[in-house]
């Protein structure tokens, strides 16, 4: 018994490993209008900036006037820091 939880622990551990996403992948997505390196293109540029409130509460214009629908609490915050830490 106790090796079946053991295997179906590592089991779940590693299927939500697979699951989870860095920061690169998820901002591949919004890549197309800020630019692959937060530089701006039809966007402005967010290099370097904090965009942890406009994901999760929306900002004051264009396509973000609403939070970002399809992104967990735990993906915004990974998507902010990864922008966050563009040079």
């Amino acid at each position: 018994m106790k090796r079946f939880i053991a295997v179906t622990s590592m089991l779940a551990l590693s299927a939500g490993m697979l699951m989870a996403q860095d920061g690169a992948t998820l901002f591949k997505k919004c890549a197309a209008c800020h630019g692959a390196n937060g530089e701006g293109k039809m966007g402005p540029s967010i290099k370097g900036k904090d965009v942890t409130d406009v994901l999760a509460n929306g900002g004051k214009k264009g396509p973000h006037a609403a939070k970002f629908a399809g992104l967990t609490d735990d993906q915004i915050k990974t998507v902010a820091e990864y922008v966050k830490g563009l040079k």
